[in-house]
């Protein structure tokens, strides 16, 4: 590796490394820059889209439910990976607090900006008494840390529908790191979207005000910001499409014409041809035999399954 690429922020060689694939390529996880917060927190309003309130509907009407199944330990450690403004898990919470049991609600997040927020709305919600020990960094990492002992009960939380946007292979090997950390007391729930109408996960993905198109082309809006690019986003189109036999969303977006884009952090220059893709997501819908498979896959079982009315959401109790 030269010089001057050992030099180059993580998100400069990742476009780096996806624009030079055969299929071109950003990761989804450079979706959340602020101006791509502000969209997706317009986006999880739309009446499209039909996630955040199909799970927020589960915690509301079976947070009781969840606690009961979960037979959880005084002095239990929740744990939330990816925890976000934690509106859900607050729900959970508020009805651990009732119950009387004692525990300690430790949500790990990359952004140490983030888990300042949510620990400060957390506290201002739910009160002083709440027990909160944000902790930064990759997940795995923060889970072999000082903060989780062997001898108390970790219940491990990965909501919404992270787990979706692996290929199934990463989505396999993440769960089955996860039952790594867990003894035989530890519980796991994780987030599943399911498979549905396909014209409702169509809309979702392409929702008529256009947010989810802004969404997408803040990708390139953001390399031309950090990375001192010209992308003409007039010059390129959103292109979501659903298979409901592999139950894989998909979005790309699609070079209109054949043209150039310079990136000044790159010192390079990527040619696209008319019709060219860069694949910006995958979002993985699922039933339940293939949620079984998943857990069996990572040598874990699944105790109970919560969904909503519509059958459109799943939080998956997991345990070794």
């Amino acid at each position: 590796m030269s010089e001057h690429n050992t030099n180059l922020s993580t998100f400069a060689q990742d476009v780096d490394q996806g624009f030079s694939a055969p299929v071109k390529y950003i990761s989804s996880k450079y979706f959340y820059d602020d101006a791509g917060d502000v969209l997706f927190q317009k986006i999880m309003r739309l009446p499209e889209y039909y996630l955040t309130p199909s799970e927020l509907e589960i915690f509301q009407q079976q947070s009781t439910d969840i606690i009961r199944d979960a037979h959880l330990q005084q002095g239990v450690q929740l744990i939330e990976l990816g925890a976000g403004d934690g509106t859900k898990t607050k729900i959970l919470l508020k009805e651990l607090m009732k119950s009387g049991i004692d525990f300690t609600y430790y949500p790990i997040d990359i952004s140490s900006h983030v888990l300042e927020d949510l620990e400060r709305n957390m506290k201002t919600e739910l009160g002083e008494g709440l027990k909160v020990i944000p902790v930064a960094g990759e997940y795995f990492e923060a889970l072999s840390s000082e903060h989780f002992s062997t001898r108390q009960q970790k219940f491990i939380l990965f909501l919404g529908s992270t787990i979706g946007n692996f290929s199934d292979d990463d989505g396999s090997k993440f769960i089955h790191k996860l039952s790594h950390v867990m003894t035989s007391q530890d519980l796991l729930m994780v987030g599943f979207d399911l498979k549905k109408n396909p014209q409702v996960i169509a809309d979702a993905y392409n929702d008529a005000q256009g947010i989810t198109r802004a969404f997408n082309m803040n990708l390139l809006l953001r390399i031309n910001r950090e990375l001192d690019a010209n992308f003409d986003i007039g010059q390129f189109v959103h292109y979501p499409i659903y298979d409901p036999e592999f139950g894989a969303a998909k979005s790309y977006l699609v070079s209109k014409k054949q043209q150039s884009v310079y990136i000044g952090a790159l010192e390079k220059r990527f040619h696209f041809n008319s019709g060219e893709v860069i694949f910006t997501e995958i979002s993985r819908k699922y039933d339940q035999p293939e949620i079984e498979r998943q857990a069996h896959a990572a040598g874990l079982k699944v105790k109970h399954t919560y969904q909503d009315q519509k059958q459109y959401f799943a939080d998956v109790l997991m345990t070794k």
